[in-house]
């Protein structure tokens, strides 16, 4: 059984995830229910659930109140959220599975089903601290992620980026130290998550930090030199958003 707990302060929502893992799930067992900080935090230090489901805004404070009281490195946590782009960008930088409100109950069961079938096991430190460190900036841009490799969770801060090559379904992201890490998730999906960060898809293969450009060489096309020395090919389509870039500094 898997031993789990609902904070959320909205009695409706409460109830919904109650009753759809009650309906769907055998193996889950609701050992408790809070709906506020304080409740919340005496609920977790009392029990030891594997799993939590968690509201982000409660009358008393976050949920994220609750993740710095508590030691939560062992607790699978599914986030759940009113719709705000910024905490959904966060999640996904974490690597952190989240619910939207309203619920979906199609929605909430498939989550339990992908959590079921990962080990719970684990230990989320690093994953807690790169979500923590994302909602603590006080600027809309997020400082840190989380890639996942078939044998290691990766927490990288951004600016430590300084590009990202595509190979079919994988992703190879290069950093300033030197280190590659390959990933099993295509390009666009780190696209998606980076272009408000300071990225910039200038080829269907290349996905680069534009803090680390050294130089355009024009000819060929344009090539990028960027600052590992690596060239870059810049596509047709993008070279003038590149030069609008340029001109822009």
């Amino acid at each position: 059984m898997i031993n789990t707990i609902i904070i959320d302060d909205e009695k409706s929502c409460l109830e919904a995830v109650s009753i759809i893992l009650n309906n769907n799930f055998n193996s889950i067992k609701i050992i408790g229910e809070a709906n506020s900080v304080k409740s919340g935090i005496e609920l977790l230090k009392k029990e030891k659930p594997e799993l939590l489901f968690l509201d982000i805004d409660l009358g008393d404070g976050t949920g994220f109140d609750i993740l710095r009281a508590i030691d939560c490195k062992k607790i699978k946590v599914i986030f759940i959220t009113a719709f705000h782009e910024y905490a959904i960008k966060a999640f996904k930088f974490s690597a952190f599975d989240y619910l939207l409100k309203p619920l979906k109950a199609s929605d909430l069961i498939a989550t339990v089903n992908r959590v079921i079938e990962e080990s719970l096991d684990k230990d989320y430190s690093d994953k807690f601290d790169a979500m923590l460190s994302n909602f603590s900036s006080v600027h809309p841009k997020l400082k840190k992620m989380v890639l996942k490799t078939s044998d290691k969770i990766h927490v990288v801060n951004i600016n430590d980026i300084i590009h990202c090559k595509a190979d079919n379904t994988y992703t190879t992201f290069f950093l300033v130290t030197g280190k590659k890490i390959v990933v099993s998730k295509p390009l666009k999906k780190y696209e998606e998550m980076l272009s408000d960060n300071g990225f910039m898809r200038v080829h269907q293969s290349h996905l680069i930090n534009l803090n680390y450009i050294q130089h355009l060489n024009k000819q060929d096309g344009g090539i990028l030199v960027m600052s590992d020395n690596s060239e870059i090919p810049v596509s047709y389509q993008q070279k003038q958003a590149l030069t609008k870039y340029f001109e822009s500094l």
